[in-house]
């Protein structure tokens, strides 16, 4: 548990010790530890993430060039090569540059020759799923597909498909297909990303991390309906958030170790919990999350979202309320 009043930090790896090793040797040019931990990681869910992780960090570098170079057969570096190609393409759309498109079309490349390399994998998937959201025309026959779901609209639904097949719930691949509903749906995305959260969540297996899918819906409602306004404080205390936020406790938290949740699923359960007064069983998710943090959600409850001091404060309040409630029984 952190100590009371600790300041948090944010690390992607978060408990991940592994991970943060291969990390600090990816940043300073090495990638002899990240070839290591890929080989000798084995679920899919951790797989997944790691991979997520460590292409984040090397976008900006040309370590995993490096490592292709070296050793051009193996597996893990190939699906490097799309998950790094991925993440820079997406950079480069949410930062207009010049080379936006051919990034993006070298990535679906990219993606496209994993899935060969590597046919049982969810992750060179999950990276075409990525990559759907930058198509908002739909101009794509693969992400206006028929949904499975009549309530559902179309989508790249056959590359979810792909992803579930090898990796059942995989927690990305669902987060991609939220994104694309946001950033390809309808003038009526909000909703259908709503019914979309809702449809998985109910579908999920006890212990799936999709269970906190409905918590990110509400906070991007709560952000674009101008954040921090006073009267959105009710928001979090309806009954339908309650009970959002109750379920991803008792399906998700309850049924799930450490070392195996995200850090933004349980910064966002922690954050709902608060929201929605559940002050006792926000203390827990607090306590799981030891000494670690995002800055999202908490710094959408800021004037200014790109403020991370500002972010810090917030979950320092919230954290403190919910752990005073926790260990004083005659506080509500």
């Amino acid at each position: 548990m952190a100590k009371e009043g600790a300041r948090p930090a944010y690390d992607p790896a978060g408990h991940d010790t592994a991970l943060r090793t291969a990390l600090q040797d990816l940043r300073t040019g090495r990638w002899m530890a990240m070839r290591d931990l890929l080989e000798r990681t084995s679920a899919w869910w951790q797989w997944t993430q790691r991979t997520q992780v460590l292409a984040a960090a090397a976008a900006g570098t040309d370590v995993v060039r490096a490592w292709r170079t070296e050793e051009p057969e193996s597996v893990p570096a190939a699906v490097m090569h799309a998950r790094v190609a991925v993440e820079r393409a997406l950079r480069a759309q949410r930062e207009r540059h010049r080379r936006a498109h051919e990034l993006w079309i070298e990535a679906w490349d990219a993606g496209h020759t994993a899935t060969r390399i590597t046919p049982q994998d969810p992750v060179p998937w999950v990276c075409l799923l990525a990559l759907a959201q930058l198509d908002r025309e739909l101009r794509w026959e693969e992400h206006r597909v028929a949904p499975p779901d009549p309530m559902l609209p179309p989508g790249p639904w056959g590359l979810l498909a792909e992803a579930d097949k090898r990796d059942p719930h995989n927690r990305e691949a669902h987060h991609r297909m939220l994104q694309f509903l946001y950033a390809c749906g309808s003038s009526e995305r909000a909703a259908e990303a709503a019914g979309y959260a809702h449809w998985v969540a109910a579908s999920a297996p006890p212990g799936s991390a999709l269970h906190v899918l409905p918590l990110y819906v509400r906070v991007e409602r709560y952000r674009r309906g101008s954040g921090q306004d006073a009267a959105l404080d009710l928001h979090w205390v309806a009954e339908d958030a309650t009970r959002e936020a109750r379920r991803a406790l008792t399906a998700w938290f309850e049924h799930t170790h450490t070392a195996e949740r995200s850090l933004l699923d349980l910064n966002h359960l922690a954050h709902a919990l608060w929201g929605a007064l559940q002050f006792r069983d926000a203390a827990r998710v607090f306590d799981a999350l030891g000494p670690y943090y995002t800055p999202l959600p908490w710094a959408y409850r800021t004037p200014d979202p790109s403020d991370r001091a500002g972010a810090v404060e917030v979950f320092l309040q919230a954290r403190a309320r919910c752990r005073a409630a926790a260990d004083d029984p005659a506080r509500p």
